[in-house]
């Protein structure tokens, strides 16, 4: 089996890489791309650290089980299929599924801290950052977990502040300059989303 290319994703919170990962999935037939989500690394609420007032946070790279990403990315290159659990976000109305991964010719990483860890970087082939300015990336960022994980306002806004926001600053945003592609999906993507398919597909 040839070589798989490799290309990491990443971006701050409410950047849009999951609509960008969306849709950049939907230009390719399953069996050509596998999409690796950081998420589905995060370690148990009893392994993540509390700050100073006592309250969980899920924004620190020593919350992911990266080690177990990089091993599960490098079986896939080998060729062997990966089982892992989807994580649910502390949803307990969600029912946690099994994630099959199974090898493709392109092998797509998303997280917020794939290209901070040094081991993890050197594993991809391209490097893509999603770019999206401060008030937007809040702004989705509050419908977003209001919506979708039930964190009432005040925690959404408590936790970008002293969370959120200094983790992007320490562990996201300096690896820009390391990007090999910068999308800006400030408004919309199609014009990056459109280059990056066609240079993938050359990889097929």
């Amino acid at each position: 089996m040839p070589q798989s290319y490799i290309v990491g994703l990443c971006g701050g919170s409410g950047s849009g890489k999951s609509f960008f990962l969306h849709q950049l999935c939907a230009q390719f037939e399953p069996n050509q791309i596998c999409l690796v989500t950081l998420d589905n690394y995060y370690k148990p609420r009893e392994h993540q650290e509390k700050d100073d007032q006592g309250v969980l946070n899920f924004d620190l790279p020593q919350g992911v089980h990266l080690e177990k990403c990089i091993a599960d990315i490098q079986a896939l290159q080998a060729g062997k299929v990966v089982e892992l659990e989807e994580y649910t976000f502390n949803n307990p109305s969600k029912k946690a599924s099994v994630i099959v991964l199974k090898p493709a010719p392109i092998i797509l990483v998303e997280g917020l801290f794939i290209f901070q860890e040094p081991t993890l970087r050197k594993l991809l082939d391209l490097k893509v950052y999603i770019d999206a300015e401060d008030h937007i990336r809040i702004k989705r960022r509050i419908l977003r977990d209001n919506k979708e994980r039930g964190y009432d306002m005040g925690d959404v806004l408590y936790r970008y502040e002293y969370h959120v926001y200094p983790s992007y600053q320490k562990y996201i945003a300096p690896y820009k300059r390391e990007a090999d592609i910068v999308i800006n999906n400030h408004t919309n993507f199609t014009v990056g989303l459109d280059v990056l398919t066609g240079f993938l597909k050359s990889k097929i």
